[in-house]
């Protein structure tokens, strides 16, 4: 876990040293004359850092005088958040993994033009740096089972997806491939279907919907210090959350498999009301430990999920043709998946999306960025809420990663640190070996 969790192979710093190079060449470029008649004001490209620190939101550059560049505006990212992580969980090989950084925007010039990474020039040495990280990692789980970790699009403000080389190189090699679409199937899920099996033609034949007691509770309104204690009221209340992570499953042509991760505090009749509404619903559904006895907690969710395979693969369907404007795409998700009466725009937001569609940029999908706690971009409105409004604050497009992301409410792409930060946590032993990881 520590080596996992601390560095592992470089690919992340692979990422951050591309991404900064290209942050480099860009001042660089402004301060021998800018020949591509970059828009100082409208350089888009900012620095990334694999740590959260809200202090590098915002930042000032190029101060100092001539010979220290070009003062503007600027700021940081986290280095999940960066569209060469996007690029490179989507990427089919070098030549495409080097298209995709050509295509990368970085600014635009005065007359509304954009400037992509291919008219500077750069696009070689980014894909130079990127060239080791694009083979997927292959480790072994505790009960040696090979396990490919590839890559960590940022779930909120990218696609929340593993590699796809990954992804291609395990069903290469295996019969059963299981991967992973972060927070939610209103996130996750959508982003895995809508965008990853949407540019790479993969389509799953089997969902695993992961629920806790816990999560459910707090969704129906438990007091979050409270959720050890039985509570069948808040339970009854939070499955309405479960019940439309199923509706959005099935929108998509699944019969998902529910899975309730059980823990201790867990009574018999909450995992039971569970088990019911899931019958109920005309789905499988099991109960798991893996996270304290391994393979063998999981054995009766593998069933269901063998059974579900033998059902034979679901008519996938996607939520939007590739062909529909860029707002309709964003109203279809938020009407269908998130509940929404409606999408509310701000002036910027309007004036980028007219902006990528006159550009021709509407066949790609959309990302939408929000908060993972709630449906809506509230992450104080639990359960299943309707009729709220999904207010999008700022357009991006992603034209190397071929998507446009939608930035909604408060959501952040640099994370600050909790008053209680993990590293007060961690530290090594008198051995050398690490403490306080979780």
């Amino acid at each position: 876990m520590e080596d996992i969790n601390l560095h592992f192979n470089g690919d992340f710093h692979a990422i951050t040293a591309s991404h900064n190079l290209l942050a480099s060449l860009i001042d660089n470029h402004l301060h021998w004359g800018n020949a591509a008649g970059l828009d100082p004001r409208r350089i888009t490209w900012r620095r990334v850092l694999d740590i959260n620190d809200r202090a590098l939101r915002h930042t000032l550059v190029g101060l100092g005088g001539t010979a220290h560049g070009i003062p503007r505006e600027s700021g940081f990212d986290i280095t999940v958040a960066s569209e060469l992580m996007a690029i490179l969980c989507l990427a089919e090989g070098l030549e495409d993994l080097q298209r995709r950084i050509g295509r990368i925007i970085i600014g635009w010039r005065r007359d509304g033009s954009p400037v992509t990474v291919d008219e500077l020039g750069f696009s070689g040495a980014l894909t130079v740096l990127l060239k080791e990280a694009l083979q997927p990692n292959l480790v072994q789980s505790l009960e040696h089972n090979p396990v490919f970790i590839h890559g960590g699009p940022f779930a909120n403000i990218a696609h929340g997806c593993n590699s796809l080389s990954a992804t291609r190189a395990a069903l290469a090699l295996n019969d059963v491939v299981v991967t992973e679409a972060g927070f939610g199937a209103d996130l996750g899920a959508e982003k895995f279907l809508d965008i990853k099996c949407r540019q790479s033609g993969l389509r799953p034949d089997a969902v695993v919907l992961v629920c806790t007691v816990r999560a459910l509770k707090l969704q129906g309104g438990a007091d979050r210090n409270a959720l050890q204690r039985p509570d069948l009221q808040a339970l009854r209340a939070g499955m309405v959350n479960l019940e439309r992570h199923l509706d959005n499953l099935e929108r998509f042509g699944f019969s998902p498999v529910v899975c309730i991760n059980r823990f201790p505090q867990d009574g018999a009749d909450e995992l039971a009301l569970i088990h019911a509404l899931a019958m109920e619903r005309g789905v499988r559904s099991a109960t798991a430990e893996h996270w304290a006895r391994g393979g063998e907690g999981a054995l009766e969710l593998a069933a269901a999920v063998v059974e579900q395979l033998q059902e034979g693969s679901p008519g996938v369907r996607l939520l939007y043709p590739d062909d529909c404007p860029l707002e309709e795409k964003i109203v279809t998700l938020a009407t269908t998946l998130y509940g929404a009466a409606g999408v509310s725009y701000s002036a910027e937001a309007k004036r980028q999306l007219a902006m990528f569609g006159q550009l021709g940029f509407s066949a790609l999908p959309v990302c939408i960025a929000k908060t993972q706690y709630s449906f809506s971009a509230d992450p104080k409105l639990l359960g299943a809420p309707s009729g709220h409004t999904l207010p999008v604050r700022e357009v991006r497009l992603a034209a190397g990663a071929g998507f446009v992301v939608v930035v909604c409410g408060d959501i952040m792409t640099m994370p600050g640190l909790p008053r209680h930060p993990s590293a007060l946590d961690i530290g090594l032993d008198a051995q050398g070996r690490v403490s306080g990881l979780v």
